[in-house]
């Protein structure tokens, strides 16, 4: 049996787990937050994107327009007026406000869509492949993949290369000495769940475009952003796409020896590089 297919699918598979994963290692990076909501927030975003759709007969293309200010404004917001209020010693708070916002975003969607599975439609582009031999490329997981390339070389530009990005590694490494040079750190903060946020918003419409949603699709969502963060190491956003990568090649290739180990081979991968290198492969100090 050839895996150079299944090999190919991983690595695009790969660009869809760095999208999901990029978000959560931003924030994590900067303020040291745990966001056991950021899967349910990606589904959030595809509604919200599917709404635009249905009600505005607009293309999906520009309801992800549309949604990516709207969820950098709510990702401000909820940060500003309620994760700062959490951000103290105790790091079990912030994770059961975010497990308790989880609740709330699953209930609150299954009222407002029901229980049934939406997608996102982007026409023929759904189903458009290149073939070569025994190997399909689909045109909307290679668009995937470089998009979370583009996504994380403009994350790192942003933080290596800006003064905003100073701003962000300033305050991530102590928020008197910002609170000295006269920078609100809630501020800071803020303007990082708002771009976490916004990679949120992109990650949802992959999502949205390559498979279906429903209110409870969250929590699977935030498993593989934080294996894949985990995997990559923590604070390293090429961490994330090298830990998607690597998750999504185990699953696909698990699949193609036994349907039934795509997940148990993600999940064993996950396990046996958490023993070799606990902090990941790229940690960053």
């Amino acid at each position: 049996m050839s895996l150079l297919n299944p090999l190919i699918q991983g690595v695009l598979l790969g660009g869809l787990y760095a999208l999901y994963a990029a978000g959560l290692s931003l924030i994590f990076g900067v303020m040291r937050l745990v966001n056991l909501a950021h899967g349910d927030f990606i589904v959030l975003a595809a509604y919200l994107m599917l709404a635009c759709v249905t009600a505005l007969a607009l293309p999906a293309w520009v309801a992800l327009l549309i949604a990516m200010p709207f969820m950098f404004a709510l990702g401000w917001a909820l940060q500003r007026l309620i994760l700062n209020r959490t951000l103290k010693n105790d790091l079990l708070v912030p994770l059961l406000v975010t497990f308790g916002l989880s609740i709330i975003i699953q209930n609150g969607l299954l009222l407002a869509f029901s229980a049934d599975s939406r997608r996102l439609t982007v026409g023929e582009l759904e189903i458009a492949s290149w073939t070569f031999g025994d190997i399909s490329i689909g045109v909307v997981p290679l668009i995937t993949f470089i998009v979370a390339v583009l996504v994380i070389l403009g994350l790192t530009f942003l933080f290596y290369r800006t003064r905003l990005g100073r701003i962000l590694r300033a305050t991530a490494d102590s928020t008197e000495i910002v609170q000295i040079m006269g920078i609100d750190p809630r501020h800071v903060f803020a303007i990082a769940m708002g771009l976490s946020f916004v990679v949120i918003a992109v990650a949802a419409f992959f999502m949205g475009v390559r498979a279906n949603f429903d209110p409870a699709a969250g929590p699977s969502r935030l498993l593989y952003a934080f294996e894949a963060v985990v995997i990559g190491g923590l604070g390293s956003f090429w961490g994330t796409l090298i830990g998607g990568t690597i998750l999504g090649v185990a699953q696909t290739v698990g699949a193609a020896i036994n349907p039934e180990w795509q997940q148990l081979a993600g999940h064993v991968v996950f396990l046996a590089v958490i023993l070799a290198r606990p902090r990941g492969l790229l940690a960053r100090a």
